[in-house]
């Protein structure tokens, strides 16, 4: 997955670290789980699962869920839960008018090509199904994006084909859910500074690989000690304590 692709980010993800210092991110989720309102009985696509903390909310709440992710590591973690999962390419849902709603928390903003996506969960859907999903929308994480990217270049790195992540408008997001059919019921943008349990350091780690794909591992450290110095100005509050610029696009829908 070093080649970056519509469908590929670079991104590698490991299980163990996501829940050490990305478990806050299924606890902000309890929100769009709220919104999403799952019933008893009704059959449930969670998108980008992960290692399935969120989607045990919902299978608690009653709900027959399938998690989907594309990490074999995230999936085998959702299935460790008890729960039904399967390595899936959200670009390509192989399923058909299956599903009362589909619901994806924090995995949207990895998926480039998104048209292909919402065809593909509008198929998934029965008809009058709903599809619910948070998200990293415009604005999300730009100054740790701006600190990636200019400590890349002072290094003399060219940061092209680097940035993984797809952070749409509400008015883009909302036309394209419209193209393949959907009807919007509700949708934002919402600021949501983040504090980091483990730090910038630890954020980077887990979520940053794309940006440096490839490089030496003495230039990696080089690059995050550059990019946590940039970031240490605005991101830290002096007592070592990191907040992530969060901006999260939240979205409900029926078809």
């Amino acid at each position: 997955m070093d080649n970056i692709t519509p469908h590929a980010s670079g991104q590698k993800w490991n299980a163990g670290h996501y829940a050490e210092n990305a478990h806050f991110v299924p606890q902000l989720g309890h929100d769009v789980v709220k919104l999403l309102s799952p019933q008893p009985g009704q059959r449930i696509l969670d998108l980008g699962c992960g290692d399935g903390a969120l989607t045990e909310r919902l299978v608690q709440l009653g709900a027959d869920v399938l998690g989907v992710d594309s990490s074999e590591d995230m999936v085998d973690a959702t299935r460790k839960r008890g729960i039904n999962a399967r390595v899936v390419d959200a670009h390509e849902l192989p399923f058909d008018h299956e599903f009362d709603a589909v619901f994806s928390n924090a995995a949207l903003h990895w998926m480039l090509d998104p048209q292909a996506v919402l065809a593909g969960v509008k198929r998934a859907l029965k008809p009058g199904g709903r599809f619910v999903a948070e998200f990293g929308g415009h604005g999300n994480v730009a100054a740790i994006c701006t600190a990636l990217i200019a400590s890349l270049q002072f290094r003399g790195i060219s940061a092209r084909g680097r940035h993984p992540w797809y952070f749409p408008t509400t008015e883009e997001y909302a036309s394209i859910l419209q193209t393949v059919g959907f009807k919007v019921d509700t949708i934002e943008l919402i600021p949501r500074p983040t504090p980091l349990p483990t730090g910038m350091a630890g954020w980077l780690e887990t979520f940053a690989n794309p940006f440096l794909s490839g490089l030496e591992e003495d230039l990696r450290h080089s690059i995050i000690d550059n990019t946590l110095m940039l970031l240490s100005h605005s991101l830290n509050d002096g007592q070592g304590n990191w907040t992530a610029d969060y901006v999260r696009l939240r979205v409900s829908a029926h078809a």
